[in-house]
């Protein structure tokens, strides 16, 4: 293994856009690169553009059919077909629709074949994260499932057991669904309620097939649980859960839309917070996954105030060069920010918060605690499958 961190940029994969007033606009794309640049991190950093992922590639988790409705979409958007979640509100279709969506795709099989190679430590691809796409539709602003993608390439390459940690505020639906019935992949969700968010789903009781029974977790938190909840919630299911598992690979999606700034979704997470997940994700691969590490993007639709500094915080950690919260952000990059956008951004790299959460298994369940009932939920849900008392 090299040691070194691998970044996954083309500028090309700003042309996944779906259109003026659409939430995912692709300037958090290009304002996340240029302050890791300002920060330097793209010298601490092997940057690596990568080539579309090609049909047999996609194959491995969508299928033909859905592939050539992408196709004909992209080429003339009026011949989207809705049954294929194409031409929809969430999933406008566009021109070159599948080849901005196959090189975010490209990125992130790349960025797995790399580390399991051991041609780097760790590899990022903020674009990627596109993790509701079904084989055969798209859905939630994702058309190719790039995080599905990457699993699925790293148990060709071998790999016997693969871990997935999705911190998205929405359900990872599209990379359980792809694999529901494999018992070589566990997938762990933290999310916001089914009930009150997109995609509805998510819920502890979804635990995989009879046989992989286990293989998919779900927090389902509470609207409203800020920082001490979701660190809570993270640390009460998923250590335990990747010791007893022993991945060989681990795979996380950072969607920032968990931010309490965030316009789609209702928990109200610091970027502190998301900042100290993003550690933990790296030390629990140095811990249980031999360093092998995939960290990919997501939601997040707060495009100047949050969504750079998350996954700027995200790649300085996968590069060993930590930014401290209290740095101030450069001013050069603000100026940029005001050039593309008419905002200022934002002054630090810091909300101004220390989070702290009191430990689950230290402190006691509170049975009148709606955030303690939803961890004992999952864990009544999944643990005994793998052998670990709820």
């Amino acid at each position: 293994m090299s040691g070194r961190a691998q970044l996954m940029w083309d500028e090309a994969v700003t042309g996944y856009d779906f259109g003026p007033g659409h939430p995912m606009d692709p300037v958090r794309l290009a304002l996340t690169m240029r302050l890791v640049e300002a920060f330097g991190l793209d010298k601490a950093m092997q940057v690596v553009g990568a080539r579309p992922a090609g049909e047999s590639t996609l194959r491995l988790v969508h299928r033909q059919d859905y592939i050539d409705a992408v196709r004909a979409a992209s080429a003339d958007p009026r011949a989207a077909d809705p049954s294929y979640g194409l031409g929809t509100p969430d999933d406008p279709a566009f021109i070159g629709m599948h080849d901005a969506s196959a090189l975010i795709a490209g990125q992130s099989v790349a960025a797995a074949e790399a580390v399991w190679r051991g041609e780097a430590a760790h590899a990022v691809n903020f674009a990627g994260g596109l993790h509701h796409a079904m084989p055969g539709s798209a859905a939630g602003f994702c058309v190719y499932n790039d995080a599905a993608l990457a699993v699925a390439r790293l148990l060709e390459l071998g790999a016997e057991r693969v871990a997935y940690i999705d911190v998205d505020v929405h359900h990872g639906d599209g990379v359980q669904a792809a694999f529901w019935e494999d018992p070589r992949v566990l997938t762990i969700s933290l999310h916001e309620h089914p009930r009150t968010l997109f995609p509805g789903t998510g819920w502890p009781t979804e635990t995989g097939a009879p046989e992989a029974e286990g293989g998919a977790v779900n927090v389902a938190l509470p609207a409203g649980t800020g920082d001490a909840g979701w660190l809570r919630a993270f640390h009460a299911v998923v250590p335990e859960l990747l010791a007893a598992f022993r991945p060989q690979a681990l795979v996380t999606q950072h969607g920032a839309d968990t931010h309490f700034e965030d316009p789609l979704a209702h928990l109200t997470v610091s970027l502190d917070a998301q900042r100290l997940v993003a550690e933990s994700c790296h030390a629990l691969a140095h811990e249980h996954a031999d360093g092998r590490w995939v960290a990919l993007g997501g939601g997040g639709y707060a495009v100047v105030d949050v969504v750079p500094r998350s996954w700027t915080h995200l790649c300085a950690i996968a590069a060993g060069r930590p930014v401290e919260p209290g740095t101030a952000v450069p001013e050069d990059w603000r100026h940029e920010v005001y050039r593309r956008t008419r905002q200022w951004g934002p002054q630090r790299m810091t909300d101004g918060l220390r989070p702290e959460w009191r430990d689950f298994a230290t402190s006691g369940y509170d049975p009148a605690d709606r955030l303690d009932q939803a961890i004992l939920a999952t864990r009544r849900a999944v643990f005994p499958a793998h052998g670990l008392l709820p």
